[in-house]
């Protein structure tokens, strides 16, 4: 055999055994391929509520009603007055039943096979709390606490009616008008503010499971009322954290500047007052509140309550409280009294002691408020406020870094209507 023959035999080979190893090789692959394709799917996430995978059950929902009780509710749910006993034999502190209020969101969660036994029964106390009975477990209850997610944000607005509208016209709730009416409530009257105030506010606002609530949170805050420009920045000292101006002196003083949250002004103090009922000239040493029936009066300071009663030729439901050796406060035309609240308590600042109401001599629901000094009556318009302790001298750097950054943060915060340069 030649050796050209020899090559030529040679290379015939190597091309067969190529194609042998490619035919494999190719089979080999689609076999990878097959594998893969066969393989099953991954099982996607299932669905959880209340703890629990809920697609794997039958759902029913139900909402407490005004005036239901609970056997009623357990009732419609099939549940037998031995079951209903059962159920309120948890311990009160993690389910008592007196704490059912209309709107709360009750749920029976059922086994989907024919049987479709009860299996949980669920009551929503609020967007973060809610106990389950395990009904296959002795009516086992678990107290369950959903964990709240703050997140902040900013807000800055010109005062063209009321602050209340200004919230709503700069998409923030009215809520935090009620927040900055507590926070300046010592410094700025609320009830004089003027179109072209301005505020501006960083708060935070809780979520539950991407559920905004209406929970708010204060981080810092300005208000511009007559030109007088008001920071509120909060710091902490002595495990005490309150809001202070940028001089470190607390915003917080001894009373309040008005004893409810802010409503209109309809009469001021006067020596010399035409009397809207009895029609004649007389002093009206108070100012009126008008605000709706049933709207919470505060103690505008902390003291004693000294009388409380009912006149009729006069101020209705009355309440009087000493604060100190020098003043007397009284809260007139109540629709009623804070429950239990009784001569010779004592009250918090703040703190509710009666509802607007229109008892008395009176043309319609409103607050008639008094302040006497001394003995004497005054302007409650015009009642100093003596504020709490400024920052320590020995915090006053620290203070200082936390204002800084927090005044420079509200003063960027841009403000629809005023120009840049005016900002």
């Amino acid at each position: 055999m030649t050796n050209k023959r020899i090559i030529t035999i040679s290379i015939i080979i190597l091309l067969i055994i190529s194609v042998i190893i490619l035919l494999i090789s190719g089979r080999d692959n689609n076999t990878i391929c097959e594998e893969e394709t066969t393989q099953q799917p991954i099982e996607q996430e299932k669905r959880m509520k209340y703890g629990l995978p809920i697609d794997d059950y039958i759902v029913t929902f139900d909402t407490i009603c005004p005036n239901q009780t609970l056997a009623e509710v357990m009732h419609e749910f099939g549940f037998t007055a031995k079951q209903i006993y059962e159920l309120t034999q948890c311990p009160d502190s993690i389910f008592d039943a007196r704490r059912i209020r209309p709107g709360q969101v009750c749920a029976l969660l059922a086994s989907k096979d024919s049987t479709r036994t009860p299996q949980y029964l669920v009551f929503e106390e609020s967007a973060k709390k809610f106990v389950t009975f395990d009904l296959q477990n002795s009516y086992k209850a678990t107290l369950n606490i959903i964990p709240g997610e703050w997140r902040e944000s900013e807000v800055a607005g010109i005062v063209q009616s009321s602050l209340w509208e200004a919230m709503i016209e700069n998409n923030a709730s009215p809520q935090l008008a009620v927040l900055m009416s507590h926070i300046f409530g010592w410094s700025i009257d609320f009830f004089g503010i003027q179109n072209g105030d301005n505020f501006r506010l960083i708060y935070a606002q809780e979520f539950v499971e991407e559920k905004p609530l209406n929970n708010y949170r204060i981080h810092a805050a300005s208000f511009c009322a007559s030109s007088n420009l008001v920071y509120a920045i909060p710091f902490t000292q002595d495990n005490e954290e309150l809001f202070y101006n940028i001089d470190g002196n607390s915003l917080e003083g001894a009373f309040l500047k008005a004893p409810l949250d802010f409503y209109r002004i309809t009469s001021k103090f006067s020596n010399s007052r035409m009397h809207p009922v009895l029609k004649r000239r007389r002093a009206h040493h108070g100012v009126d509140y008008a605000a709706p029936v049933g709207t919470p009066v505060y103690a505008i300071g902390n003291g004693k309550v000294i009388d409380k009663g009912y006149q009729a030729n006069g101020g209705g439901n009355y309440i009087k409280i000493r604060h100190n050796s020098v003043y007397v406060t009284t809260y007139m035309h109540l629709s009623k009294f804070a429950k239990g609240l009784k001569v010779g308590d004592m009250v918090k600042q703040k703190q509710v002691i009666g509802y607007v109401g229109s008892t008395g001599i009176s043309t319609g629901p409103h607050l008639d408020f008094r302040v006497h000094e001394n003995g004497k009556p005054i302007n409650p318009l015009t009642i100093k406020s003596q504020p709490k302790k400024p920052v320590k001298e020995e915090n006053k750097e620290l203070f200082k870094q936390v204002c800084d950054s927090l005044v420079m943060r509200l003063d960027n915060i841009p403000m629809k209507g005023i120009s840049t340069e005016l900002q």
